[in-house]
């Protein structure tokens, strides 16, 4: 059977490691790299009831996109039970269960985060917009539509709970599209001639100035604009290593939920 170590190797050849941001977190960041593995559980992010769920199927080593420990947003300074980062941590370590995290470089990769949202919006011919990191893409759609029929369908392929827009009064034709907090090259969907980006995590003002910058702006939430490159983690490693039993997380899902106003 393959070992952590492995694995690890097979997902640095689909997201090479040197494509990470400089404060990134990725590769194997518990367990033991000899440990020999013959279940997977891909998720998301790498929560209690991931780690809940990977005991109960017999995992060895859990496939997240999220680093389990980050110190861009949550610096690893002890490892206590009585706290919420310690206590997954711990359960982790004291059941042999490894974790494996492909971030920044697996948005930025090609056939990574922002390659499967392209493609689950059906862009054609999408490509790099353009952005220093590389990280965004940009396509067109087959047919020209109204925003609130595009934003229906975008809801509708990332099975998003609900999806927030600003609408600069343009058909959406010519589509940029960065999943998870991407608000950041809103200018460079802009300076490619796009009509439209889909992201997540936008801003109040960001909304507000969208007119003014003459961009439709549609907010998709962060779990389901990357949500699809599980599946596609799944399909490699299942590619790569036959042996293994590789599954997507059930239990790992959208926590934002909406009210409509009646």
């Amino acid at each position: 059977m393959p070992t952590v170590r492995d694995i690890e190797q097979a997902l640095f050849a689909l997201a090479p490691k040197d494509l990470a941001m400089s404060w990134d977190n990725v590769g194997q960041l518990l367990g033991d790299p000899d440990t020999e593995v013959s279940r997977v559980l891909v998720a998301l992010d790498i929560t209690e009831a991931v780690a809940d769920e990977a005991l109960e199927k017999g995992c060895q080593l859990i496939v997240s996109h999220h680093p389990v420990m980050n110190c861009k947003w949550l610096p690893v300074q002890t490892v206590r039970s009585d706290t919420p980062q310690g206590h997954l941590l711990l359960k982790l370590l004291r059941s042999g269960v490894s974790a494996a995290c492909m971030h920044t470089n697996l948005d930025i990769a090609e056939g990574g985060v922002n390659d499967r949202l392209a493609q689950a919006l059906e862009l054609i011919d999408p490509g790099p917009l353009g952005d220093p990191e590389g990280l965004c893409r940009v396509g067109t759609l087959a047919t020209p539509m109204a925003l609130a029929d595009f934003a229906r369908s975008v809801q509708k392929a990332l099975h998003a709970n609900g999806v927030r827009f600003a609408d600069a009064g343009k058909l959406v034709s010519k589509v940029a599209v960065g999943g998870g907090a991407c608000g950041d090259y809103e200018d460079f969907a802009i300076q490619a001639g796009c009509d439209t980006f889909v992201t997540s995590d936008l801003t109040y003002h960001t909304f507000l100035d969208a007119k003014g910058k003459g961009i439709n702006l549609i907010d998709a939430g962060h779990f389901p604009t990357e949500d699809p490159v599980c599946e596609a983690l799944v399909s490699y490693l299942t590619a790569r290593f036959p042996e293994l039993t590789v599954t997507k997380s059930a239990s790992h899902r959208e926590v934002i939920q909406y009210l409509v106003k009646d």
